[in-house]
């Protein structure tokens, strides 16, 4: 067993019990698909409901290097991050076991609950965006070393029983640069229409690939468009394509998901600021873009001034630098 950073300890599971509480990894128990593989949900004996993620095709490293690898994620204890519980892993076969979030994605309550979902209320939505910032900024900052996440979009931000959002899916996360100048040069991965077209371009990786993804993130949630759409004509489109020119136009009023009440007096100024934000999050060069410690500190005074209205303006994020 591993030591985890909270005292508890992290599982090496037999590979029968996983079998048995998925019923050998049938579809029934199967619940969506991720960067690592098939994600299954399970009730293990002892009657933790758990998430249990298949690797299609395990790694080519050995098995000593996969340890090392396990044991540092292990190490990630954070309240906005999903916990990883457990394992099972041969070389033929590497299994994890997580908690169970029971109130879906991000992604599902944007797209396809839209109206109907609780996250249909400006307050709620900022709420998800600042437990997921806090979430990626421990990443960032916190982490020893750091963890640049690599697949930040909507369907890896999920939501538990009490609606709290956790970020999840590190099957492409990397241990990142120990400052900011540094960075790995590495073939870009990641979502379409989340990707840093920096790190597309020139394979230079730095946290502020994962700031992007998030700025996609927040302009998913303002105007309810997935990253990638299409438009009236049927043709792909970018959801910063569409969206930013408004907010830069101060007209984000025009583009804002439609299945959320029109926002408040008060609201207009937090949304208003956020859309400001987003644009910052999406500039084209890195050192443009804010970090996660900032993002999480204008996502913060956003949703604190939708309860007591402090004065919000642009000036306040990065847009006026």
């Amino acid at each position: 067993m591993y030591s985890r950073g909270n005292g508890g300890h992290l599982e090496e599971f037999p590979l029968e019990v996983l079998l048995k509480v998925t019923d050998k990894f049938s579809q029934e128990y199967r619940i969506g698909k991720g960067s690592f593989g098939s994600v299954y949900h399970a009730t293990l004996e002892d009657g933790r409901e758990v998430a249990i993620k298949r690797a299609e095709v395990v790694p080519t490293s050995g098995l000593g290097a996969r340890r090392k690898e396990l044991e540092h994620l292990s190490r990630l204890n954070h309240k906005h991050l999903v916990s990883l519980l457990g394992f099972y892993e041969d070389a033929n076969e590497r299994v994890l076991v997580y908690e169970y979030m029971s109130n879906l994605t991000l992604h599902d309550h944007l797209h396809k609950l839209k109206g109907s979902s609780p996250l249909a209320s400006w307050q709620n939505r900022l709420q998800v965006a600042l437990d997921a910032a806090r979430g990626i900024d421990y990443l960032h900052t916190y982490a020893v070393p750091p963890i640049i996440h690599r697949d930040i979009k909507s369907s890896n931000i999920l939501l538990d029983s009490n609606w709290n959002a956790k970020v999840s899916d590190f099957g492409l996360s990397l241990m990142g640069p120990q400052n900011e100048e540094s960075h790995l040069s590495l073939w870009a991965a990641g979502t379409l229409g989340y990707v840093d077209p920096q790190y597309y371009r020139l394979h230079i990786l730095t946290t502020k690939s994962d700031v992007y993804s998030f700025g996609v993130v927040l302009l998913e949630l303002l105007s309810g468009y997935k990253a990638i759409h299409t438009n009236e004509e049927g043709m792909p489109r970018n959801v910063v394509d569409f969206v930013m020119p408004y907010i830069m136009r101060g007209e984000i009023h025009r583009v804002l998901d439609p299945h959320v009440p029109p926002p408040t007096p008060v609201e207009i100024e937090a949304v208003r600021f956020i859309g400001y934000l987003a644009v910052d999050c999406v500039s084209l060069e890195g050192r443009n873009r804010p970090s996660m410690s900032e993002v999480v500190s204008c996502l913060e005074r956003a949703l604190a001034s939708c309860m007591v209205h402090p004065a919000l303006s642009p000036s306040s994020t990065l847009s006026s630098r």
